[in-house]
């Protein structure tokens, strides 16, 4: 009996191998499933644990003690939805909610940590605030920037979190667009900018004036992280001042000029800084070429930091909070092909706890390699991207969907993607390309997709096209092309521009008209208009190029299927426009599928508009690839 088992088990097992399983399709819930708990941050005293929760469709807030495992739940919301929490003293939490209004209207609360004696701060705001220090000042104080006095600044404020009063602290005279205390809480720092050129002002102490310390054009990147606790007068900052690739460097805020270069290298970009105030310094320096990496600043932060690197090997990790002796850490993990965990990681042990998934529902070994690809554009210029091949099938004759990143600038960059995912679970080759403009490549390639968005950004990613039917991994009939917001822009403009390289493609929010995108910058946002003017195009002086680079003037010329999403309470989004739109282009028998969505704060209702986009969106695809 037994020997007729291992035979039978052997079969099966031969059969396996000659007969491989068809790839499971994952319901598209998974891919886009709205997390349990998240939003993770530790006390400064390393005691206690707080997090957003979800509870009856809303999240609240609760936090752990450590030591015994206590939990309390902070809130019961039935309304608004929290968008952020901190802690401002061992025993205190600050958090702020939104409603899902267009105005996202606010209010600020301050609780202890065991639920008693909440203080509402403020209620239906209609202004935005920005948290500029956390820690409390005298026992009372926090530092925060808000546009009330003028909804198109943000002036700074000592927030009282006892009364609620906000007594200013900075007056915007309209142009400063940044602020920064030192590791005391003291106002120092302030960038002001005309939209195109960014200066940097210093003032020791806050009874003094700010003075400029050094002017650039805001091509140029010159990113302040902290200030020197060792050396007055120092600031350490992310610099491609008079190079190409961003640098960490000690900036004299004196003279203007780099005191000592950190870390610099021709072919890394600095994308981010870790600075320790209980060490009093710099600790590493994270770069990112196809992925990113981390590079230690001594031999002490290497031993230190490089243990994390141990427990999560082959993981992106990053630090989201930490306690004020640097001993316990909330970290967030990813690849690939896992969103990744929450940890409490202890260094007096050297041990990490899982604190959650991001989404247990998505099983790594079921989904696919995000691989580094380059090749050249048709003016020589060297172009980067991913490609993300459907698992289990050979890399010849695929359909592909091209997905553009978001901007303007912005890249792609190697983790976790629903998006990516979802598609490549439904046999879909997935191509994005970090085309020209993208960030993170130099200053040169930055500025190269200025004003290209419907000429060289395109071919840029029509040439990437064409390399994946080169190589004959592509299917040249069976090619579709999707994008959210400028990416959904750049989408439509290719469509409608090359009907012989793409089957069918759509936009998720996307830009279809560049005068109307200009016109719904907020309030807050307008000195940097200039900017856009730079890297878009000026409305007045540029009037030619920008209607022929806007696609709602050429519903003429589209001819392949179209899937064109819109959320109603975005307010960047013209929701009257994209429909006058899509009318245009039934009237010329173009096959539309609309859908609208609505994605506000609430993880519940995201979910829900999520999922039925992307139910449309396969169907879409399906029918308008498999047909040719």
């Amino acid at each position: 009996m037994l020997k007729r088992i291992i035979l039978l088990v052997l079969v099966v097992s031969i059969w396996a191998c000659k007969n491989p399983k068809k790839e499971q399709t994952i319901p598209v819930d998974d891919f886009f499933k709205a997390f349990d708990k998240a939003y993770y941050h530790i006390s400064p005293d390393g005691k206690s644990l707080s997090y957003l929760k979800l509870q009856d469709k809303k999240l609240d807030l609760f936090v752990d003690d450590l030591a015994t495992g206590n939990s309390v739940q902070l809130t019961h919301l039935s309304e608004k939805t929290i968008s952020f929490h901190f802690w401002t003293s061992n025993n205190e939490l600050i958090y702020y909610t939104e409603d899902d209004s267009k105005e996202r209207r606010s209010d600020i609360f301050v609780i202890n940590k065991d639920g008693s004696k909440q203080i509402q701060l403020s209620s239906n705001e209609k202004t935005r605030l920005r948290v500029i220090e956390d820690q409390l000042i005298d026992d009372k104080y926090i530092i925060v920037a808000s546009n009330k006095r003028d909804s198109t600044v943000f002036d700074v404020y000592r927030l009282n979190v006892r009364n609620g009063q906000m007594d200013i602290a900075a007056k915007n005279p309209g142009n400063i667009t940044e602020w920064m205390t030192d590791n005391k809480g003291v106002l120092k720092i302030a960038v002001a900018s005309d939209g195109v050129n960014e200066t940097l002002m210093y003032r020791e102490n806050e009874n003094q004036s700010f003075q400029p310390v050094i002017s650039n054009n805001f091509e140029t990147t010159l990113q302040p992280i902290a200030f020197s606790e060792q050396e007055p007068n120092v600031l350490y900052a992310i610099s491609n001042v008079n190079r190409d690739k961003n640098a960490l460097v000690a900036l004299d805020l004196k003279t203007g000029k780099e005191k000592q270069v950190l870390f610099a290298n021709d072919t890394l970009n600095v994308v981010d800084a870790r600075y320790s105030r209980t060490q009093k310094k710099m600790i590493f320096v994270t770069c990112e070429t196809w992925k990113k990496e981390k590079f230690y600043l001594d031999d002490d932060s290497r031993r230190t930091y490089g243990k994390i690197d141990q427990l999560l090997p082959g993981s992106e990790w990053r630090i989201m909070d930490k306690d004020k002796m640097d001993k316990v850490f909330v970290i967030r993990t990813f690849t690939d092909k896992n969103p990744g965990s929450y940890y409490l990681y202890t260094a007096s042990d050297n041990k990490l706890k899982k604190l959650t998934d991001i989404n247990s529902s998505i099983k790594e070994e079921m989904m696919s390699d995000m691989k580094p690809i380059s090749f050249k554009s048709s003016d020589s210029l060297t172009i980067n991207g991913y490609l993300t091949l459907p698992k289990n099938k050979k890399a010849t004759n695929l359909p592909v969907v091209v997905v553009p990143h978001n901007g303007p600038g912005g890249r792609n960059s190697w983790g976790y993607n629903a998006d990516v995912q979802f598609l490549a679970n439904r046999g879909y080759a997935v191509l994005q390309v970090n085309y020209r403009g993208s960030t993170g490549y130099g200053k040169s390639f930055y500025a190269a997709g200025f004003k290209q968005w419907s000429d060289k950004i395109q071919e840029d990613v029509n040439d990437g096209v064409r390399w994946l039917i080169d190589r004959k991994i592509a299917n040249p009939k069976k090619i579709a092309i999707y994008g959210n917001g400028f990416g959904g822009y750049i989408a439509l403009n290719c469509l409608y521009k090359n009907p012989d390289l793409y089957s069918c493609g759509g936009s998720n929010s996307g830009v279809i008209n560049l005068f109307s995108y200009l016109k719904t910058i907020p309030p807050f946002l307008k000195s940097n208009l200039q900017m856009y003017y730079e890297i878009i195009g000026n409305p007045i002086t540029d009037t030619d190029y920008m209607r022929f680079a806007s696609p709602v003037f050429h519903a003429d010329r589209f001819k392949t299927p179209l899937f064109i999403a819109q959320n109603p309470k975005d307010p960047r989004v013209n929701v009257a426009e994209g429909v006058q739109f899509i009318k245009e282009l039934k009237k010329r028998n173009v096959p539309v599928t609309y859908i609208e969505k609505e994605e506000g704060p609430n993880p519940v209702l995201r979910q829900q508009g999520r999922t039925a986009l992307y139910k449309a969106l396969e169907e879409f695809l399906k029918t308008n690839l498999s047909k040719k």
